[in-house]
């Protein structure tokens, strides 16, 4: 059966003002910017972290846990994982390469002086995987050494480095902006917008697989 068949039937389920929201929001979506966490273990960070990025409208976050497990707090991410789409992984090296089969230049999050500054970052190189690192260490010299580019957001004061999700929320402010106001094709495809939706419907209504298997074998049954 087609997607777009079980998406019309769940969307019977649920307000127009929510089906509304969600065609709105998936209008604001982009996967031409991605997150990547490697290491992020403090729960609050976590949920922050998402929560932030669900509000700039990144589709994808990339969790790298080679020691530490991500533990999300659900009252401060406020139900934003479930809007998201987050990829776990167990090595560094195994994420980095599939993000950049997929197109991405690897940008780390870091305080050196060699880095290029946020509003210098060039957009339309191409698809941004943004890197940042642990809350303490940073970045590992295995996430360093496999990234392409470097950024730094300025600093005027004697602390070296922002919060994890204060340093999240304010490199994706000025490049999700810019990206808006420039040519680059950043939204997500019909068929990308479609997935998600029947993803976001099903987590929203309840019991939507046995909507979903109860329409499925209706619908057999007519065509027999």
């Amino acid at each position: 059966m087609e997607k777009l068949q079980l998406i019309n039937h769940l969307s019977d389920f649920v307000t127009n003002n929510r089906l509304e929201t969600f065609h709105f929001v998936l209008g604001n979506r982009t996967r031409h910017i991605t997150i990547v966490l490697e290491e992020i273990f403090q729960s609050h960070n976590a949920s922050a972290v998402l929560r932030t990025c669900d509000c700039y409208g990144i589709q994808d976050v990339h969790v790298i846990e080679n020691r530490n497990v991500f533990d999300p707090n659900p009252e401060i991410a406020l139900g934003s994982s479930k809007w998201l789409t987050i990829n776990s992984s167990k090595s560094t090296i195994e994420s980095i390469k599939n993000l950049k089969e997929k197109g991405y230049r690897i940008v780390a999050t870091v305080p050196q002086k060699d880095a290029v500054l946020l509003n210098n970052f060039d957009l339309n190189k191409g698809k941004t995987a943004l890197l940042f690192g642990t809350e303490l260490t940073g970045l590992t010299p295995e996430a360093i050494s496999l990234a392409d580019e470097f950024i730094k957001i300025p600093m005027y004061g004697f602390t070296e480095s922002f919060n994890i999700s204060v340093s999240v929320s304010i490199i994706l402010s000025n490049l999700v902006e810019r990206l808006k106001l420039s040519s680059i094709d950043w939204q997500l495809s019909t068929d990308e917008k479609n997935n998600i939706l029947f993803e976001w419907l099903k987590e929203s209504i309840h019991s939507s697989d046995k909507i979903i298997e109860r329409y499925i074998s209706q619908n057999a049954s007519l065509n027999k």
